[in-house]
């Protein structure tokens, strides 16, 4: 880790690439920061975009998963599937044993339904404490986010300065995509997908924290879907303390 970002530094990036596609961003990330930057993913379907995208590139660049224990087997699935089709070894992220067993026999195994700040402690646990772990080992991280997919996300820029990750940089090369140029490119490019997806889920998460939603239902909808009044986001791209 060599390569740092300041704030004028994003301004110029997001500058030079305000009207370039989602691949010439990718081939600069891998240009410039090589294996110290990693394409973060959880096989939903805009992560299948980018890395199908990256791996036409650079089919050594690193793609990684947080796998929180409590995944649909769909989702394993479409993991293996990408291995298979891609030949790349995804680095797979675990939360940390004695975590997930202190949290469960205080807790509970589903905690998280007995009420928001539970649910935003087993995300922590399982998920956003592997991310951050791993993050600290890189430049920079590849993001599949896009900003109509909550109100969290609709200032988000394809470059940002990560102060939730130590300052390292954010690249989210999709961020201005709709859900239908998602699957445009999928379906043109035969990009393997979660059969999930087929199965009405728009957003996918962890296994009894997701469910399908009817036609005309927010996508979102679906995640943590006995909340009513919450962020809908896991702590990864939204700092719940603010």
């Amino acid at each position: 880790m060599n390569v740092k970002f300041d704030s004028n530094a994003i301004k110029e990036l997001n500058k030079k690439f305000s009207n370039k596609t989602p691949e010439e961003i990718l081939e600069w990330c891998i240009k410039e920061l090589g294996q110290d930057i990693a394409l973060a993913t959880s096989f939903q379907a805009q992560g299948m975009v980018l890395i199908d995208m990256l791996m036409k590139i650079d089919n050594n660049a690193r793609i990684f998963t947080v796998d929180t224990g409590r995944l649909n087997q769909e989702t394993y699935d479409v993991l293996d599937e990408v291995r298979s089709k891609y030949n790349n070894k995804i680095e797979v992220l675990f939360p940390d044993r004695k975590q997930v067993e202190d949290m469960v026999r205080e807790n509970g195994m589903n905690l998280f339904y007995k009420g928001v700040e539970n649910r935003l402690m087993c995300c922590q646990i399982r998920k956003t404490n592997p991310l951050n772990n791993f993050l600290k080992s890189v430049d920079g991280w590849i993001t599949s986010i896009r900003r109509d997919q909550t109100t969290t996300r609709a200032e988000a820029q394809k470059f940002e300065l990560d102060t939730l990750h130590g300052g390292i940089l954010k690249v989210n090369p999709i961020v201005d995509w709709t859900e239908d140029m998602v699957w445009d490119y999928i379906n043109k490019n035969k990009v393997p997908y979660n059969k999930l997806h087929d199965m009405g889920y728009p957003s996918i998460g962890c296994e009894p924290c997701t469910k399908a939603v009817k036609e005309g239902e927010d996508p979102r909808s679906g995640r943590w879907w006995w909340e009513s009044d919450s962020a809908k986001e896991c702590g990864i791209h939204f700092d719940h303390s603010k």
